[in-house]
């Protein structure tokens, strides 16, 4: 599979768009026509031919425009990188998970050759050739997660596992929805989540950590986060909020569908072999209404979640300045008619 890579761009003239086809497998994140949180873990196995689920680590048309703003991020703030000395086996970990994945499901874009510890890494949408030493972290031109991270689409935090808890110890972040690596560096599971509203009174985040803590290697799972976003922007971080919060009080009944884009994380969660430390992917998709309209399914749907919606998630997630205009914008792509059960386009 030889993918076209868009040239493209998530700040300044924001150039980014999807094509047909990207629309079609974009992750939409609701099953239902009411709001209704859940964690939605389930096993990250093989999915559907052409989906983001097809392989463990999806690759898209914008895999070189997302790998050139994450230059960009870091070249300004390289704090978004971040790993505790303790975290070194984990990288190494990270580094050979996403190596051999990307260069197995696609070929015409990556190879990896292994010679014991002697590897021969090639990217060629990047233009990257390098040869290192499996373990020697000088061999290479950036520590091994800062490494495969600016290869990869999506963000990578890893979770050290000590005294029944996870600790946020390592992570590479650009691409976040308004929160800070170098905030929660050294956190634990219920000090990261602490913000989030309603699951905690619900025991969400215990039980979701119970589950974590027994995660076996081989046997990854997943689930879908999601939020909205005004323009196509990637770096919404909280060191940015005077660049993109303003964004928000931009939006009209007339630019809702150029504006306006749901943002959904797809989240993958691996333990590490060698380490036993976890990886968290999350992978971000950015859709804006006009593109999602196009799947009726999705047209009629999301102006009926909206509108479920509690106040204290709306708030949480930004959304109530502009939720209503958005709901009204939609609206006259619900024409009532039911919607068939799941995710999927009909």
């Amino acid at each position: 599979m030889v993918l076209a890579f868009k040239n493209e761009t998530f700040r300044d003239d924001f150039t980014f768009s999807n094509s047909p086809e990207s629309i079609r497998r974009f992750p939409f994140p609701f099953h239902e026509d009411k709001y209704m949180y859940a964690v939605n873990i389930e096993p990250h196995v093989p999915g559907p031919k052409g989906t983001v689920y097809e392989f463990p680590i999806d690759i898209d048309e914008h895999y070189v425009a997302e790998m050139r703003d994450r230059e960009i991020v870091l070249a300004a703030d390289p704090g978004r990188c971040q790993a505790l000395p303790h975290m070194m086996t984990a990288q190494w970990d990270m580094l050979e998970l996403l190596m051999t994945s990307m260069a197995r499901d696609y070929p015409e874009h990556f190879s990896l050759t292994q010679d014991g510890d002697h590897w021969h890494w090639i990217n060629r949408p990047l233009g990257i050739d390098q040869k290192f030493t499996f373990g020697d972290h000088t061999t290479l031109p950036y520590e091994p997660m800062e490494y495969i991270g600016r290869q990869c689409q999506g963000d990578f935090s890893i979770q050290d596992q000590r005294d029944g808890q996870l600790w946020m110890d390592a992570g590479i972040i650009t691409t976040q929805a308004d929160w800070s690596l170098d905030f929660d560096i050294g956190m634990n599971f219920f000090e990261w989540h602490g913000p989030v509203p309603l699951a905690h009174e619900a025991g969400v985040f215990e039980r979701a950590l119970k589950f974590l803590l027994n995660l076996q290697v081989g046997r990854p799972v997943r689930r879908l986060n999601w939020t909205m976003t005004i323009n196509p922007r990637l770096d919404t971080s909280p060191e940015n909020y005077h660049k993109w919060g303003i964004d928000r009080t931009t939006v009209t009944p007339e630019n809702v569908g150029d504006k306006v884009h749901l943002r959904v994380e797809l989240q993958g969660l691996w333990r590490l072999p060698r380490s036993n430390a976890i990886l968290f992917s999350i992978r971000c998709y950015l859709i804006k209404m006009k593109e999602l309209v196009t799947i009726p399914k999705w047209g009629r749907r999301l102006p009926r979640v909206l509108e479920t919606l509690p106040p204290e998630i709306a708030d949480y997630k930004g959304l109530t300045r502009y939720r209503q205009m958005t709901i009204d914008w939609l609206k006259k792509y619900d024409d009532g008619a039911p919607t068939s059960p799941g995710f999927g386009p009909d």
